[in-house]
């Protein structure tokens, strides 16, 4: 697995798992009829943030991070992230890949910590792994999702220090 920066013809690729997941409404505060150009701009980050995607020996795209400072002005130090993996693709690893490379370059951006704002509770697998990377859960919005099958659920926002 390579993950290098997003290019402009992979996009197809990430829409095709972007959209599903999106739509499903039980990860992502993103409205779930979302459209392709929202989602595009809203993904495909300019610099001095960054989009990255995983790809196999074969250029296939399993996965996507998207990596930018979590605030403005004196709390611009602080980092964060969004990833989405191609369903196929779970359990494969690239999530963990991802996610130590957002970690290598906050680091390298000179941010002081990384910070996840709404992570749903109900979404074991993304909590598992960030908590596995040295997340924390900070706080919780209690009933701050509603999920479509749990009804409302916890947001909660993850830290961790660089």
């Amino acid at each position: 697995m390579q993950i290098r920066e997003a290019e402009a013809a992979d996009w197809p690729a990430i829409w095709s798992f972007f959209r599903p997941i999106v739509a499903a409404g039980d990860t992502f505060t993103y409205p779930v009829e979302m459209d392709e150009k929202q989602a595009h701009d809203g993904w495909l980050l300019p610099d001095p943030d960054r989009t990255v995607v995983a790809v196999d020996g074969s250029g296939t795209v399993l996965g996507t991070a998207k990596m930018n400072r979590n605030h403005m002005g004196n709390a611009s130090h602080i980092a964060s992230a969004s990833y989405l993996v191609d369903p196929a693709r779970a359990g494969q690893g690239v999530g963990r890949a991802l996610g130590e490379y957002s970690l290598d370059w906050a680091r390298e951006q000179d941010y002081r910590a990384m910070q996840f704002n709404a992570v749903v509770e109900t979404n074991t697998r993304a909590v598992g792994l960030y908590e596995s990377l040295g997340f924390e859960v900070v706080g919780t919005l209690e009933e701050g999702f509603r999920h479509p099958e749990h009804g409302y659920v916890g947001l909660h926002i993850m830290y961790r220090r660089l």
